[in-house]
């Protein structure tokens, strides 16, 4: 090998290195802070910083509610709550099997997603028999509960209404799941709590702070 190629080869190296290891296949965009945005990188949440780069994805710029990237000399624009985007440039359809999950603060396990394609940000909950968001979170995302059945149900400060729904899309990564049950509730709640109705569809394993959910056939 010539001087040359040899300095190249590690030069390549190098630049794996610093891309974080094997080339991402999919991103989408999850929310932004600043000059940072919270992308979805093969369904795994990373934070990057304008300029950084994890498995191939540069952050090239972030403005509120779009984030470009640059991926194998390409640019392209995600917006938040769109579908996770195929690194060839074609939006995945959702066909993924497999959400892999990481305690945040106080181990508890955050992540961002869609309903019915709009973005939102859950809360994994097993005490939840349905997924459950608020009134406030349900007109953010235009879902028409209030045509949903209207039950009662109590609470440490009395009875409150609640509205029964089905949400067409659930989606997390490139995994996605139709025709979910879930309930609205009185504002208060800040995320989404993904509740059994969705849980339910997998097999879930957990191993330190780490969750997996494997879809179910």
């Amino acid at each position: 090998m010539t001087p040359n190629a040899l300095q190249l080869a590690c030069a390549l190296a190098a630049a794996l290195l610093c891309a974080g290891g094997a080339a991402a296949q999919s991103v989408s965009l999850g929310g932004s802070l600043g000059d940072k945005a919270l992308l979805m990188i093969d369904g795994a949440p990373r934070t990057l910083a304008v300029g950084q780069t994890f498995q191939g994805v540069k952050l090239v710029g972030v403005t509120g509610s779009e984030a470009m990237v640059e991926f194998g000399g390409q640019r392209v624009t995600l917006r938040l709550g769109q579908a996770q985007v195929n690194l060839g440039g074609t939006a995945s359809a959702g066909t993924g099997s497999q959400i892999v999950l990481s305690a945040g603060s106080g181990g508890h396990f955050v992540t961002q997603g869609s309903i019915n394609g709009k973005a939102v940000s859950f809360l994994v909950d097993t005490g939840a028999t349905h997924v459950s968001l608020s009134q406030t979170v349900a007109e953010q995302i235009g879902l028409d509960y209030r045509s949903g059945q209207r039950s009662v149900g109590n609470t440490a400060n009395g009875q409150v209404a609640v509205y029964h729904v089905t949400l067409d899309t659930v989606r997390i990564g490139d995994v996605q799941v139709y025709n979910v049950e879930a309930a609205v509730l009185p504002p208060g709640l800040e995320r989404v709590l993904l509740g059994n109705s969705f849980l339910t569809r997998f097999q879930m394993k957990r191993e330190n702070d780490k969750m997996t959910l494997d879809k179910r056939p």
